[in-house]
């Protein structure tokens, strides 16, 4: 079947799912703030205690006062949710331990068009200092995007197309932050004003930040005594080559009306940092000799945006909606002053979706995804050879919400072609999902689903061969590899009354055909690197995360609230347990809200790992405090804030991390900052 005749039929039977025509939305349908929808989660949008997908939002006034750092770095610690913390440069999302081309990472819904799933040294090419919000979907049931969200979506939005009018004709914001560990001092503005039916919009972004210190020895100890020498702790230092540079700015422009919205923007990356630790042609494991031998890395990207939407007067859809996006990136590696190697990523993603008219607690949706992009690399660690990468999908997604109880589920087909100097290869894949909920009373919601996502192989999977020195290992892919599948079982248990929150998510995740980097026991004689393969195996990852609030005091807008959260995940391959899966982790907060101040203070232990794969080191465990103070008159747009992270500077190794033996994370670090919306 065509992939035309295919979204033809999905259309059908979309429509035929449909309980009726529809041809004006159900009126009496509850009213949802609109801070509680995640638009992520489906074209329609969905509430985040109304669903059984286990979702956590980043609001605006949260990435104002958060630390200047990496996505993946200010994501960590939300439940299931750690950082590759590949240093200060680039760390990148882990989701219930997987991370890599299993977690997609979106701006406004659409891939980044990047590299940055090929090598933990890569940089994502979006940064929080430029998001108005951050949606996270843990697991695998939105469809929506396809096999590169077998483990979970972060979706950065950045409001930088409008889709309505600012109040009183423009808004916007101006912060800055400093902070103590590493001379950091980073800045930014945006602002939107309306010009007729034109809303324009600017906006700017500024991160500089030296070496960061640490309260120990880069090296750790496992690692010092697994060489048979023996560990001196020295006290803390600084972390050599460890610094970012980043500027981010664009500009964007719709044109508004009461039929929709249609808007364009355009955004400039770019960012140098340098990898502690990752040097070449030498020991790999041991810090450079010199700054000639130093690596660092600058990337860049332009990124082209158009966003749209239409609102259908008559008929079963109420609105067409889609966005496309071009970009040309570039990652650079330095060998001191030397180019090393140079990736580059230019492609096109578009995505078209047709949303149904609402009726009788009835939402729905239809769409088309598609993805043209050209990979190349050239230099010493060109370890994948050049691939053109094509992919489309189509997919429906329904929801029946009969106010005690309701279902949901959805549909997609993957192709996916990937044509290289190494090989080429195609795969066709299909995902599903249902899922069940029952609202017993109106504080309670219970759900299960069920879902089966395939994923086709990356082209490092495929096509790989060469030293890699970002995993120190000698990559060899495997161009027969299949498509990986997951049959996901999750369970949900939303509580909300009184002083009382509780969220809850059980899974268990089966892999037929689970696609790992394996040792082979054999040296590559020239990189003097370990020689590891793509191989499949079957696999299984199991965990839960919870959340509990409780509201101890209130009066008025004065309170006093506790948090708990826990979350742990365990894998297990037929090899044995596969690579860096966190340990579990538990953390208490209390937030006094009291007039114009905010004080918070939170302690988080994240356990030992001592599960771990061959030529893995167990890693140690940790307990951080951090103590935050803030200062915003509620009439007003200002805020003050100074926060102490890590206080008794501890030493923090992510298990996630490639560089957690060569690079822990900062000690001590004293942030200050400003921000005014007005």
């Amino acid at each position: 079947m065509t992939p035309f005749r295919l979204s033809l039929a999905l259309t059908a039977s979309a429509l035929a799912l449909s309980p009726g025509v529809a041809l004006a939305q159900d009126r009496a349908s509850p009213v949802t703030r609109v801070d509680d929808i995640v638009v992520t989660a489906a074209p329609y949008g969905v509430a985040r205690q109304a669903t059984n997908i286990a979702v956590d939002v980043l609001d605006e006034e949260d990435l104002i006062t958060a630390p200047s750092a990496s996505l993946g770095d200010v994501l960590n610690g939300l439940p299931g949710v750690r950082s590759t913390a590949f240093a200060a440069g680039a760390g990148r999302p882990v989701i219930r331990g997987l991370a890599g081309p299993r977690v997609q990472v979106l701006t406004n819904g659409l891939g980044l068009i990047d590299a940055s799933s090929l090598s933990p040294d890569h940089q994502v090419a979006a940064d929080p200092g430029e998001a108005n919000r951050i949606e996270v979907l843990r697991g695998p049931q939105t469809l929506a995007y396809g096999g590169s969200a077998i483990g979970g979506v972060v979706n950065v939005i950045d409001g930088r197309i409008p889709e309505g009018a600012p109040d009183g004709g423009s808004e916007g914001r101006v912060w800055a932050q400093a902070s103590s560990v590493d001379d950091g001092l980073s800045y930014g503005a945006r602002g939107a004003f309306g010009a007729g039916p034109l809303v324009f919009t600017l906006d700017g972004f500024r991160r500089e930040a030296g070496d960061y210190d640490i309260p120990v020895p880069g090296e750790s100890r496992r690692q010092v005594e697994s060489e048979g020498e023996t560990y001196e702790d020295t006290g803390g230092t600084t972390l050599e080559n460890s610094f970012v540079d980043l500027s981010a700015y664009g500009a964007g422009v719709s044109w508004i009306g009461n039929w929709g919205f249609v808007g364009g923007s355009v955004k400039r990356t770019e960012t140098d940092y340098g990898v502690p630790g990752h040097a070449h042609e030498h020991d790999p494991l041991a810090p450079p000799a010199d700054e000639e031998e130093r690596v660092t890395i600058g990337l860049e990207q332009t990124r082209y945006d158009l966003r749209g939407e239409l609102r259908l007067p008559s008929g079963p859809f109420a609105r067409l909606r889609g966005g496309a996006a071009y970009a040309d990136y570039t990652h650079t590696e330095f060998e001191g002053d030397e180019v090393g190697t140079v990736f580059t990523s230019e492609g096109v993603e578009g995505r078209l979706e047709l949303v149904q008219v609402r009726r009788g607690g009835w939402d729905g949706a239809v769409g088309v995804q598609g993805l043209k992009r050209d990979f190349d690399a050239q230099g010493d660690e060109a370890y994948v050879p050049a691939t053109d990468i094509s992919e489309l999908g189509v997919y429906t997604l329904q929801r029946l919400d009969r106010g005690g109880w309701g279902l949901e589920g959805g549909l997609r087909f993957d192709s996916r072609e990937l044509d290289s100097v190494a090989g080429s290869r195609d795969f066709s894949t299909v995902s599903a999902s249902i899922g069940a909920y029952f609202k017993p009373t109106d504080a309670l919601f219970l759900g299960a689903s069920i879902s089966r996502n395939g994923r086709a192989p990356t082209e490092a999977e495929l096509f790989a061969e060469g030293p890699h020195v970002a995993t120190r290992a000698f990559e060899v892919g495997d161009a027969d590899l299949g498509e990986e599948e997951v049959t996901s079982l999750e369970g949900t248990l939303h509580w909300d009354r009184g002083p009382l929150t509780i969220d809850l998510h059980v899974f268990n995740a089966d892999y037929d055909g689970f696609i790992d980097l394996v040792p082979t026991g054999v040296e590559d004689i020239d990189s003097e690197l370990e020689i590891f393969t793509y191989a499949q195996t079957d696999a299984t990852f199991r965990g839960l995360e919870a959340e509990l609030g409780y509201r101890a005091w209130e009066r008025g807008t004065d309170s006093l609230t506790f948090e708990l959260g826990y979350d742990m995940v365990r894998g297990e391959t037929d090899l044995g347990p596969p690579a860096r899966i966190p340990s579990w982790s538990l953390s208490g907060r209390a937030e006094l809200e009291w007039g114009p101040w905010t004080v918070r203070g939170q302690l988080r232990h994240v356990a030992e790992q001592d599960r771990v794969a061959a030529f893995e080191l167990p890693t140690d465990a940790y307990t951080t405090a951090d103590l935050y103070l803030g200062w915003s008159p509620r009439e007003d747009g200002l805020i003050l804030f100074a926060e102490a992270r890590n206080l008794t500077d501890e030493e923090v190794r992510e298990h996630t991390s490639f560089l957690k033996d060569l690079a822990p994370s900062p000690g001590r670090n004293l942030r200050v900052g400003a921000a005014y919306r007005f």
